[in-house]
């Protein structure tokens, strides 16, 4: 079996609509779709999926303990980090630790971290020579 790539995640969250303005106001993303009567509103992501979900959500089809605020995931940026901080300081964002040099699945990134509603650490990284 060879993976070739993640098509989506999905975030338990507290608010569907605080998550979903902080995703699609603060990070730019689209909101695709909107079911809120099945508790889940999918953003895109580049060519990737955030959905988020309630806890409550009427499903079988989720982990066996959906917790808010257990999320850490890294979004890649096509900004330059002083146009993110900028636009970051700008939505009232604070940033929790950064800018850090790392290593990414592309290779040297800079990256900052940060919190979203619920508190899922969301590290938000630009790759050098990019």
């Amino acid at each position: 079996m060879k993976m070739r790539r993640i098509d989506h995640i999905v975030l338990t969250v507290t608010s569907l609509e605080e998550s979903s303005r902080f995703y699609h106001e603060v990070f730019d993303m689209p909101i695709i779709d909107r079911q809120t009567s099945d508790s889940v509103i999918t953003l895109r992501c580049g060519h990737q999926l955030i959905r988020l979900q309630k806890t409550d959500r009427p499903t079988d089809l989720k982990p066996a303990k959906p917790t808010v605020g257990s999320a850490d995931l890294c979004l890649v940026a096509g900004d330059k980090l002083e146009d993110i901080l900028h636009h970051l300081r700008s939505y009232y964002v604070d940033v929790v630790a950064g800018p850090v040099e790392k290593h990414g699945s592309e290779g040297e990134m800079t990256s900052i971290y940060v919190h979203d509603p619920d508190s899922n650490l969301i590290e938000i990284a630009v790759y050098k020579n990019k």
